[in-house]
């Protein structure tokens, strides 16, 4: 008969294996097939204080691994699961202990971001700001949360760079996990700016795209420059489909639907 005290020692082992560890997953599906003979993979009226813990236990276990094995998929799913449990008041648990729900949160609405949608972003954000005020507290003071949020702000100013910077500074990021989604966000960004630089520039001068992409170096503008079908030639990336060289200053403000983006190459 499958108990409680089975499912703590496999998640006893899961906190002790490397994230992509094989073995991992393997002791991620034993834990969840230990919930479902427990009947806990939902909560009931009948689940127990404890039993309800250990159930969200293994469900954030499960969302944390799969940003580490970067499977959004999978992370969404579990996030979908979590959402009963954190339904439910803290006096319904056995511990004090909080779980990692804003984490979870977090990462959540930085995958929005990723996605670019806005509106299930704000959809989500705007429930936990109800919920925070019904409890009479705000999110301010949690970093989990502002992450996210303050990139949002940045990418409808167009502020890009603040949203590059926060990603590469140290102690930036609140948590390992947040940039996986980070790198990801920076290629969403890095393909917005160079669609909008072939509708509004003729050509642009290697040093100044390695500015304007947020990479770290020619080199890496040449092997972008390539992947995106531009001709690089004398120092210089033409982008297809543009004639003219006075089509744009290179020291215009670049507007494209609805976003600016601020000068900032050089």
């Amino acid at each position: 008969m499958t108990t409680e005290s089975d499912l703590s020692s496999v998640l006893a082992r899961l906190s002790s294996t490397p994230p992509t560890s094989p073995e991992t997953t393997s002791l991620l599906s034993k834990a969840k097939l230990t919930l479902l003979h427990l009947n806990a993979l939902v909560p009931t009226p009948t689940t127990s204080p404890s039993l309800l813990h250990l159930a969200r236990q293994t469900l954030e276990s499960g969302a944390l691994i799969s940003i580490r094995l970067q499977n959004p998929d999978a992370f969404t799913r579990y996030f979908q699961q979590l959402q009963p449990f954190y339904e439910l008041p803290p006096s319904a648990f056995s511990s004090k202990d909080a779980g990692q729900r804003s984490k979870v949160t977090g990462l959540y609405l930085l995958l929005l971001l990723t996605k670019g949608d806005y509106a299930g972003f704000h959809t989500v954000l705007e429930g936990l700001e109800v919920e925070a005020g019904a409890g009479g507290a705000g999110l301010e003071g949690d970093r989990y949360l502002q992450y996210p949020v303050m990139l949002e702000r940045a990418l409808m100013e167009g502020s890009y760079d603040k949203v590059w910077e926060a990603t590469r500074r140290e102690g930036g990021a609140p948590g390992e996990e947040f940039g996986v989604f980070s790198e990801v966000l920076i290629h969403t960004i890095r393909s917005e700016i160079a669609s909008c630089s072939e509708k509004a520039y003729p050509s642009l001068p290697i040093a100044n795209a390695k500015n304007l992409l947020f990479l770290d170096s020619e080199g890496g503008v040449v092997e972008f420059a390539r992947d995106r079908g531009w001709v690089v030639r004398d120092g210089r990336i033409y982008f297809p489909g543009q004639q003219g060289e006075d089509l744009r200053t290179e020291k215009d403000i670049l507007v494209a639907s609805g976003t600016v983006i601020e000068n900032t190459i050089g």
